[in-house]
């Protein structure tokens, strides 16, 4: 930190709104998060997917990325620009994915490449809005006519978009987010100057509009606008960018939250979440009991209730009925981006109060949903996670897509090592069993966790110590575990408290201390909310998805629109057939590490589940049907008919000119 605050001191100039110190923080956080450079992946399915996050982010182009910025700003692009995306309305939201995504990785790997690209980017951009003269820097087409109308009070929300433009807020949110990543994260001192003369800009450019015409305006998806501008307060303690944090409030939205109200039914969902991340550090910059509350009850509406199995939520990109979810197993389920978000908001509640739910809650989503969204051969990208019974994963490609999920699935691969732990002054949070090694230069400690979870029910901890250290060493105790065993140095210690809470061990540590736990793991259903006869099935906290080969699937499932591939039919699916009670009974491990085998279970023919992250390129279901024997002879004839029909659907498609939705 005494990098970034030397680095302020140097561009005071730069910024005559810049203010000269940090905002205090008006909430204790009773659980902190350590600096990404204290913490390190070792081997295993994390750390591999970082590595390949990270060679894709080094084989884009920064100058193709910044085409767009060059161009609006009257230069010279030095390159051309990417396709997807990056060639539309939304142009520019990539490098903010991007620049963040460069931040990261440079703790994480200690790898300068990332951090020699942040400055360039960064630099190119300070020329950029030179250039423009008044701020404003962004890749937008007809950015600055979209933003005059604004300037002049001219709000058009009708039809598409804020006066004719995609979602140009939830743009420069990206871009301010990746600004204030590169000062906080690579210590880029120009990157702060750049940020706060944007917010300058957005200052400017809405000072004039009335509340109403605030509120119209905040109609259209603005992204993380809010969180933006706090952040930036924070840093600066310029009480401008708390006053624009604060008028980024979608009272539509909002007020019913903040009253107790779920109105989210038929919202967007990815629109919504970053509202209330936005609205979560407001509280902890001023305190104001409406933000914390508003905060909870979504997380609590959207994370325990409105959730699938593998812990994303939403159809067709919005929210639904709770009373409705048999009829939202489909190929547009599941955008990644709101999980990715769901995960930030998370973090925020676990941070005001930890909480074994919160952290639940985040190993479920993280596991099932964030890992099993990267594609293992090529490093890409899901959007929409299917969860429609015999589909199959939808892959951007590594240049012509540029999707949202392609900029915060570049993020997702650089931050699996921020939730792992946490501290209080004198307390550890062992959060997730992933293997990896924390600093702790204040206690002079460093802790490493070998594990080869999910693979294995046990994680071990071991201690090197400067000096003898006295804190509270406290382990997630998962819901999904019916006990837990912990040994320090080989001796049992006596665990009191139950499921879903933390074991608390606290002692003076020493040097060689070891801590070795074990959290038997088993199958378990569950159901999907509102039915009794359609489950996932999950092993511990890990989502089992039944392989259904590659039958009538597509040459290959990358594509440059994300919903490429959302009608393409889907195979037939097996149901299960069991008495009641008697459905685990006939789920058998194999020989594989979390590879099972139904036996006598599924009609016309059984099936092996493997882990959902783990099915990448087939045909997967991660729901069931299942019946009671009487019931399938009952229901027969009718399924039979239906998965006639499917075999003809795909059989015709497979024939047919158009076999792309």
């Amino acid at each position: 930190m005494k990098i970034r605050r030397l680095a302020i001191c140097s561009i005071l100039l730069l910024s005559p709104w810049l203010g000269r110190g940090e905002a205090q923080s008006a909430v204790e956080l009773r659980a902190r998060p350590f600096p990404l450079n204290d913490v390190r992946l070792l081997d295993g399915p994390f750390r591999r997917a970082m590595e390949l996050d990270a060679k894709y982010l080094l084989s884009l182009e920064p100058d193709r990325l910044l085409s767009g910025f060059r161009s609006e700003a009257g230069l010279k692009p030095k390159a051309e620009k990417y396709g997807g995306w990056e060639s539309s309305g939304l142009a520019g939201h990539t490098l903010g994915h991007y620049l963040s995504a460069c931040s990261r990785m440079y703790p994480d790997t200690g790898d300068k490449q990332f951090r020699a690209r942040v400055t360039y980017i960064v630099s190119q951009l300070a020329e950029c809005q030179k250039a423009n003269g008044n701020g404003y820097i962004a890749a937008i087409p007809k950015g600055k006519d979209i933003f005059g109308k604004v300037a002049r009070g001219e709000i058009d929300t009708g039809g598409f978009g804020l006066n004719g433009g995609w979602s140009p807020w939830y743009t420069i949110h990206k871009e301010l987010a990746g600004l204030i990543d590169a000062d906080q994260l690579c210590g880029d001192a120009q990157a702060l100057a750049v940020a706060t003369n944007l917010a300058n800009w957005v200052d400017a450019t809405t000072k004039n509009l009335s509340d109403a015409q605030w509120q119209q305006m905040l109609v259209c998806e603005y992204g993380g606008m809010n969180e933006a501008l706090a952040n930036l307060y924070a840093l600066t303690d310029n009480p401008r960018y708390l006053e624009l944090a604060e008028k980024f409030y979608d009272n539509a939205v909002l007020a019913p939250l903040a009253a107790g109200r779920d109105d989210l039914s038929g919202k967007h969902s990815n629109t919504q979440i970053p509202k209330i991340i936005g609205a979560a550090r407001l509280y902890e910059l001023t305190g104001q009991a409406r933000y914390a509350g508003l905060a909870k009850f979504f997380w609590d509406r959207v994370a325990l209730h409105r959730s699938y199995a593998i812990g994303g939520n939403g159809d067709g990109e919005h929210f639904f009925p709770t009373d409705e979810w048999a009829r939202h197993l489909d190929a547009a389920t599941c955008e990644t981006c709101c999980t990715y978000n769901m995960l930030k908001l998370t973090k925020h509640l676990f941070e005001w109060s930890p909480s074994a739910t919160e952290m639940d809650f985040y190993e479920r989503a993280l596991y099932n949903d964030i890992l099993a969204s990267q594609d293992p051969k090529t490093g890409m990208f899901v959007y929409l996670m299917s969860l429609e019974p015999g589909g199959f994963k939808t892959f951007s490609t590594p240049t012509d897509s540029f999707w949202c999920c392609v900029g915060t699935g570049m993020e997702n691969q650089a931050r699996y090592g921020e939730a792992i732990y946490f501290h209080g002054d004198d307390s550890l949070y062992v959060n997730l069993f992933i293997a990896s090694e924390l600093s702790w230069p204040e206690k002079n400690l460093v802790v490493r966790q070998e594990t080869r979870f999910p693979d294995r029910d046990t994680t071990q901890l071991q201690f090197k110590c400067g000096q003898p250290t006295q804190f509270a060493l406290k382990i997630r105790w998962p819901a999904w575990a019916e006990k837990i065993s912990i040994r320090v140095n080989g001796r049992k210690q006596k665990v009191t408290g139950q499921p879903c809470s933390y074991v608390t061990i606290d002692r003076e540590w020493r040097d060689g201390d070891r801590v070795d736990v074990q959290l038997p793991m088993k199958l378990h259903a569950e159901p999907l909310p509102g039915t009794t006869n359609i489950v996932a099935l999950l092993y511990g906290p890990i989502v089992l998805a039944g392989d259904l080969g590659t039958n009538g699937m597509p040459a290959d499932v990358y594509a440059t629109d994300q919903t490429e591939f959302v009608k393409w039919p889907a195979t037939p699916v097996p149901v299960f057939v069991a008495e009641p009670g008697s459905l685990l009974r006939h789920i058998h491990a194999t020989a594989q590490p979390l590879v099972f085998r139904t036996k006598n279970l599924g009609r016309p023919g059984d099936v092996t589940l493997a882990p959902f992250y783990r099915l990448q390129h087939q045909r997967y279901s991660v729901y069931w049907r299942v019946f009671t024997p009487a019931g399938w002879r009952q229901q027969a004839p009718r399924i039979h008919a239906e998965w006639n029909r499917q075999s003809a659907r795909m059989a015709a498609w497979q024939k047919g000119p158009e076999k792309k939705g």
